[in-house]
């Protein structure tokens, strides 16, 4: 067996694709919460919630109604898209010429609501979801044994990243979306209904963190508290990658993602913390992020 610094080439690799996994998942969070301040200027703290309710709609689909798995990875970020609609409307579009407290604070709230429902009828023990069919068992690649499953979710969410990435960046549609968050008047003025615009951005936004959370839900245990676990940690790549920053998060969101895993190899007891000291050290280098515009 080949050894790579004192550590069997199989273990390492394990290490990476489950850095890699989690990585996709920083990734796919953190562009939600890079297009919605980026676009809105609105800090999104609910988004772990909703990631959360992502795989709760596939959780209870499959429980209750008998939807497969495919099927919820549509329906479940439509129907957190649908959330998203009435969240933007009833509650922040009176925000954002506030300061960006009041839309992490009234985020902040809408998070400890939807935790307090989720707990009330599902406890924290968390709920099983089974790997479906189609990605059950692992393929062996000669050096190492490669679960399906986590190698779909590393392709899919960078799939989707890229897209997201090419939408915004790439097309007509993006750009008269950025035209209108930094010049509303004037994109108004040539007829586009911004305040529809802007509410579907958000829409799109919290869509992405739930189809993180039906992604998530065969790797962890569905619970209330899944998403509280991790916002803290997207945020922090949201930061390094520079907030707004669309293909910063992406990038950032993976390599983080590979860092923590290798951390885990090396040193296990600074894996929970690595994120933060990297984070530390790139506001003291650069406070606008690696790829955030200094002003």
């Amino acid at each position: 067996m080949t050894d790579l610094f004192g550590i069997p080439l199989p273990a390492l690799l394990g290490q990476l694709l489950l850095g890699l996994v989690n990585g996709s998942f920083y990734a796919i969070l953190s562009l939600g919460l890079a297009v919605i301040f980026g676009m809105l200027g609105i800090i999104n703290f609910a988004h772990g919630a909703l990631y959360m309710m992502g795989a709760f709609l596939a959780w209870m689909g499959l429980e209750y109604l008998g939807l497969n798995y495919w099927l919820m990875l549509l329906l479940a970020p439509l129907v957190v898209g649908l959330l998203g609609i009435l969240i933007e409307r009833l509650l922040l579009q009176w925000l954002y010429k506030l300061d960006h407290i009041y839309g992490l604070l009234l985020t902040f709230g809408i998070t400890l609501v939807m935790e307090g429902v989720f707990r009330s009828f599902y406890g924290v023990s968390g709920q099983q979801y089974s790997v479906p069919e189609a990605l059950q068992g692992a393929t062996n690649l000669g050096f190492m044994v490669l679960p399906n499953y986590r190698a779909w979710v590393v392709v899919a969410s960078i799939t989707v990243c890229l897209a997201v990435w090419a939408l915004i960046e790439k097309t007509s549609l993006g750009a008269t979306l950025r035209a209108g968050t930094e010049n509303p008047k004037l994109v108004q003025a040539f007829g586009i209904n911004v305040p529809r615009m802007i509410t579907l951005t958000y829409a799109g936004g919290v869509a992405l963190a739930a189809f993180a959370g039906v992604l998530a839900a065969p790797i962890l245990q569905v619970s209330a508290l899944m998403g509280s676990n991790l916002i803290i940690v997207v945020f922090a790549v949201v930061v390094i990658g520079g907030m707004g920053s669309i293909l910063g998060s992406v990038i950032t969101g993976l390599g983080l993602g590979v860092i923590e895993g290798l951390t885990k190899v090396f040193y296990p007891e600074a894996s929970s913390t690595v994120v933060f000291v990297v984070m530390a050290i790139v506001l003291l280098v650069r406070p606008a992020g690696l790829f955030g515009k200094e002003k």
